[in-house]
């Protein structure tokens, strides 16, 4: 639990990008998942690559420079899991070497990483859009369905986007400094754990209450931006952790900071997550967690 970002902890529900500064130094994330999730990552580039891949021809250098990038991170700071070698680098586990000039630059450092790697660039009219995508763990969404689309059109979906977010968010992405990347955390509940899941039709329609423990899954999304200092593309990775609910909530506070995110929560967003539903019950059953927390404490 203590590599999973828990921003709920931190303060009331509000709709903002949520913007920290990033230590280059912990940009992506390798934790005790990566022999698993990088497996997960490659058997669905090897079965369904256009699910989980697109590059549009004018992207390549952009792809090509983040396969740079990664491979000189992972050489610096994965431990004994790489090795930078001339060609690129050398996966020790394996022996294979993920070479620079690689064809597929995006899909291959995307089967190094357990994030999910995204490529936007500014449009002649001045927007950012969507380019290139590795992207094996969605929710809720397709990269088909977002290639070549604007910030703001892939985010039409989100309640309050348009109105509150769509001009700071804009104005983020053209002034966004190479030397400031940064990096913010969502969080939602799932009725699964499974990381992979682009459709939508997913979500409880009811909750017992004596099982929402072990019903639903807390998953949240690390994700970082950084500016391309060359092709000036905006690279958006996104690391994803599931943890059972029953489990999260044995922490103390954390039950009682959900059920306050939650109650917070306006009904149009808790209906996007798939949360509205089964608000009520789930709030029963927090409750129940939190008070117990705070009689073990007493």
């Amino acid at each position: 639990m203590s590599t999973i970002p828990l921003q709920f902890l931190e303060g009331p529900w509000k709709l903002s990008m949520g913007l920290r500064t990033l230590d280059a130094r912990r940009w992506l994330v390798l934790d005790d998942r990566w022999e698993k999730e990088v497996n997960e990552r490659r058997r669905l580039s090897a079965e369904c690559r256009a699910l989980v891949y697109e590059m549009l021809p004018d992207a390549e250098p952009a792809c090509r420079e983040v396969l740079g990038l990664v491979v000189d991170w992972l050489g610096h700071h994965g431990g004994e899991r790489f090795e930078r070698v001339s060609e690129g680098l050398r996966v020790q586990s394996t022996g294979e070497i993920v070479h620079l000039d690689a064809p597929d630059p995006l899909l291959s450092c995307g089967c190094l990483v357990q994030e999910d790697l995204l490529v936007l660039a500014e449009s002649p009219g001045g927007s950012y859009q969507l380019r290139a995508g590795h992207l094996c763990f969605p929710l809720h969404w397709k990269l088909a369905d977002k290639i070549g689309r604007s910030v703001g059109d892939i985010h039409g979906p989100v309640p309050g986007f348009a109105d509150r977010l769509a001009s700071p968010v804009d104005r983020f992405f053209r002034t966004l400094e190479v030397d400031r990347p940064v990096w913010r955390a969502n969080w939602t509940l799932t009725s699964t754990p499974e990381l992979c899941r682009p459709d939508r039709s997913d979500h409880l329609r009811e909750l017992d209450v004596d099982r929402a423990g072990r019903s639903l899954w807390l998953r949240v999304e690390r994700q970082t931006l950084r500016r391309l200092p060359d092709t000036r593309a905006i690279l958006f990775t996104v690391k994803t952790h599931v943890v059972l609910l029953e489990e999260v909530a044995r922490s103390p506070g954390i039950a009682a900071a959900l059920a306050a995110r939650l109650r917070e929560m306006p009904d149009p967003v808790a209906s996007y997550k798939g949360l509205l539903a089964i608000r009520e019950p789930l709030l029963r059953w927090l409750d129940g967690r939190a008070i117990g927390a705070q009689e073990l404490a007493t």
